[in-house]
């Protein structure tokens, strides 16, 4: 059963100016959903930042009964309403400034796992299923979850994947419940339930899949992780948004590099190039990165460091020396450093760090392995 606080949360974000900003203010100030409904407008209008305008909406007797409705409408179909100001929500997708009030899920999931998103286009290549393929193959870790958007394509191998290999899996929806967008994945969605993973949405069941819907419910998927992969994407494809998100929220991004004449591939690199993702070169190393490889025994590696020096340029000799001696140091302070602008530089770092010699750090910065 759900409590009054339920239905007046509800109700509050239901109005047509309270977002989830607002609503987490006028909560926080009143003290609960149920307080601010019932508080004179004039005491509500003294919380910085909340105009006369914002306020109107608030006591209306259809968004109650909206509300009503909602909840009768989930407890039938066996949805949870999930309210940040308890504390219902997931960690991590507590910790980003603009959380959705309200989450509904369907399914029960354990998210204390350790969470990665997995996202691309809906035009998925042959390119991009292998990759999904061997990578959750070379998974050895068994309490992790996955999370993506049940979207055809990308998102939807990630989800069967998931099921193949026993991770529980997460699918966020642009929403509501009262339907399931793409109907090609019902089958789908109710086997992510079945076997501990959930959908949820923060859309009540009056949204329909509108394509504004998508950008919003791509911050979900990035809160939730904390790590995202961009598998094959366009310029300015949605899972750009969702890697953009997560550099908001501080969260690891990488990205599959590809061909630059192949457009699913274009979006990666440029990601990659801005330095908004780190580069997977191979799965084993963004397994062991990753922290889902099994614990192995040492063994030496194939190419030594010792014997990759001596392969480099002059150039690269220089550069990498920079890096050893400065952990942490930036595009720009290496560029100051040396007598090279920043446009010759970036090749020389892609290459060492192709080679195992340097890893890229967020805000461009790179360190020595």
């Amino acid at each position: 059963m759900h409590s009054e606080e339920h239905l007046y949360a509800i109700a509050l974000r239901r109005c047509a100016k309270i977002g989830d900003i607002n609503f987490h203010k006028l909560v926080h100030s009143a003290g609960s959903a149920k307080e601010v409904w019932g508080s004179p407008k004039r005491e509500l209008a003294h919380i910085l930042g909340i105009g006369s305008k914002t306020l109107e909406d608030i006591g209306s007797t259809p968004h109650l009964e909206f509300a009503e409705n909602e909840i009768k409408f989930c407890e039938k179909h066996d949805i949870q309403i999930k309210l940040r100001h308890l504390g219902d929500l997931p960690f991590l997708l507590n910790e980003c400034e603009d959380a959705p009030a309200i989450i509904y899920q369907k399914g029960q999931a354990d998210f204390q796992r350790k969470a990665f998103s997995m996202v691309g286009t809906r035009n998925m290549t042959s390119y991009g299923r292998k990759f999904i393929e061997e990578f959750f193959s070379e998974i050895k870790k068994p309490d992790i979850l996955s999370v993506s958007g049940l979207a055809l394509g990308v998102d939807t191998e990630v989800h069967k994947h998931s099921l193949q290999h026993h991770i529980p899996t997460i699918a966020v929806l642009a929403h509501g419940f009262h339907t399931l967008y793409p109907g090609k994945n019902r089958v789908l969605a109710q086997q992510i339930i079945e076997h501990n993973g959930a959908l949820i949405s923060e859309f009540n069941s009056s949204h329909k899949p509108d394509r504004e819907n998508f950008i919003q419910r791509n911050r979900i998927v990035a809160g939730l992780s904390d790590t995202t992969i961009v598998v094959e994407t366009a310029f300015g494809g949605g899972s750009i948004s969702t890697a953009t998100f997560a550099n908001r929220y501080n969260r690891e991004v990488y990205a599959l590099p590809g061909k630059i004449t192949d457009k699913y591939s274009q979006g990666c690199n440029q990601i990659i190039a801005q330095n908004k993702a780190r580069i997977i070169s191979t799965i084993p190393d963004l397994i062991e990165e990753l922290g889902f490889g099994a614990k192995t025994t040492f063994m030496e590696p194939l190419f030594p460091h010792a014997e990759l020096r001596k392969q480099l340029t002059e150039d690269q000799k220089a550069i990498y020396e920079i890096v050893c001696q400065q952990p942490k140091i930036s595009l720009d302070e290496i560029a100051d450093t040396t007598d090279l602008p920043s446009h010759k530089i970036l090749p020389l770092l892609l290459d060492l760090e192709l080679s195992g010699l340097l890893k890229s750090l967020s805000g461009r910065q790179y360190e020595a392995v």
